[in-house]
C-alpha cells in the first residue's frame, strides 16, 4: 500500500512538473501596417502596440511602416499584412473602385473591416511666411507648385479633394518628407501640406520641416470655407499653439476625416472586442503618451459611433466592434445588416 501510494505520488509529481515546465502557448503574430516612420499614424501605432503587447500576450504585434495608409489597406486585402490603418477616405475609394483603388477589386483576397476608430486627421496648407501677403487664399494657389503630401497618403487625397472641389488647378510636386522644409525655404515649392491628429498632434516630419522654414498657415477664405461645407466637408479650427511655433495666424482652418487601426476576420470577435476594452481602459494613458488619442480619451463611445457613421456603407463592421458598441449603448439597429461575417 505504501509502495503503491509512493508510486502514485511520484507520478502526480511528475505530471505536475510536466505541466509547469510545458512551453507556453505560442503567441500569434500580427503584422500591423502603418504609414512611414515620422508620420502621426506610425507614431500612434507604436504607442498602441506597446500597450496591446503587454495586455494581450496571446498576440505579438509588429509595427510595419509602409509607403502610406493606403498601402496598409491594400496589404491587408492581399494577405501581406494582418492589420491596417484605414480611413473613411480610403474606404470610399475602395468601395467605389476609384482613384487610388481603381482596378484593385480583382486583387482583393479578403475584405477589410472597421474594428476600432482611433482619431481624426485634419488637413490644411501652409506657405512660406515671406509669401503670406501674396498668397492669401486657396484660390491663389492656382498654377503654383504645391506638395499636398506623398502620393499614397490619405492626407494628400483629402487635401486634393478639397482643392478640386474649389476648382483650384495647381502643379503637384512629389517631395521627400525629410526635405519638405528646405524645399519650401528654397522656393522649389510654393505651398505644403500640414495636418494634425485629433486636432492636437502634428506629425514628427512637420516639426522637422519647421526647423528648415518659417511657414505660415494658408487658411481658405470664408467663401471657400462655405463652398466646401456645402459639398459635405467638415471644418475645424485648430489652435496655433499645437504646432509649437508661430504660424502667423490666430487660427488654423483644417478639414478632418476619420482614421482607425483595424483588424479583420482573421482576428476573432472576442479578441477584437478585447482590443477595444483595453484601449478604453488605457485611453487616458494613450492620450498622455500621444495626443493623437485625445479624442478617444475624451469620448471613446461617441467617437466609435461617429467613425462607424463615416463608413457604414463602405466596409463591413467587425463583430467585435458591434458587440462593444451594443454594450455601450451607441449601436444603431439599422447597422445590423452591416456587420461582417467571420
Amino acid at each position: 500500500m505504501l509502495k503503491r501510494a509512493f508510486m502514485i505520488a511520484v507520478a502526480v509529481g511528475l505530471l505536475g512538473t510536466a505541466a509547469t515546465t510545458a512551453p507556453a502557448q505560442q503567441s500569434k503574430d500580427i503584422r500591423w501596417g502603418t504609414p512611414p516612420v515620422g508620420t502621426a499614424g506610425h507614431k500612434a501605432m507604436v504607442t498602441l502596440a506597446n500597450i496591446l503587447n503587454k495586455e494581450m500576450p496571446e498576440y505579438r504585434i509588429s509595427v510595419l511602416p509602409t509607403a502610406g495608409a493606403i498601402a496598409t489597406v491594400k496589404g491587408f486585402a492581399t494577405n501581406e499584412l494582418d492589420a491596417f490603418y484605414g480611413s473613411d477616405v480610403a474606404f470610399h475609394e475602395l468601395a467605389t473602385d476609384s482613384a487610388r483603388f481603381k482596378g484593385f477589386k480583382a486583387q482583393v483576397k479578403r475584405q477589410p473591416m472597421q474594428s476600432f476608430w482611433s482619431n481624426t486627421i485634419e488637413v490644411g496648407l501652409a506657405v512660406h511666411s515671406r509669401n503670406k501677403d501674396k498668397i492669401k487664399s486657396w484660390a491663389d494657389l492656382a498654377g503654383k507648385r504645391v506638395f499636398t503630401g506623398p502620393l499614397p497618403f490619405d492626407t494628400r487625397a483629402q487635401t486634393e479633394r478639397a482643392l478640386n472641389t474649389l476648382g483650384v488647378k495647381f502643379n503637384y510636386l512629389q517631395v521627400d518628407l525629410a526635405t519638405v522644409g528646405s524645399q519650401l525655404e528654397s522656393g522649389a515649392i510654393d505651398a505644403m501640406s500640414i495636418y494634425t491628429g485629433s486636432e492636437s498632434a502634428p506629425p514628427p516630419w512637420l516639426a522637422e520641416a519647421s526647423l528648415a522654414a518659417d511657414w505660415a498657415v494658408l487658411n481658405p477664405s470664408q467663401n471657400e470655407i462655405e463652398a466646401l461645407k456645402k459639398k459635405g466637408f467638415s471644418v475645424v479650427e485648430v489652435a496655433p499653439k499645437v504646432f509649437n511655433r508661430n504660424v502667423h495666424a490666430e487660427k488654423v482652418i483644417e478639414f478632418p476625416f476619420y482614421y482607425g487601426f483595424d483588424v479583420g476576420a482573421n482576428v476573432p470577435e472576442a479578441d477584437a472586442y478585447k482590443i477595444l476594452t483595453i484601449v478604453e481602459k488605457h485611453a487616458t494613458e494613450l492620450a498622455k503618451l500621444d495626443p493623437t488619442f485625445a479624442q478617444i480619451a475624451k469620448d471613446m463611445k461617441g467617437f466609435q459611433r461617429r467613425g462607424v457613421e463615416s463608413s457604414v456603407d463602405l466596409v463591413p463592421i467587425h463583430p467585435g466592434l458591434a458587440k462593444w458598441m451594443r454594450e455601450k449603448g451607441v449601436w444603431d439597429s439599422k447597422w445590423d445588416a452591416k456587420v461582417g461575417t467571420m
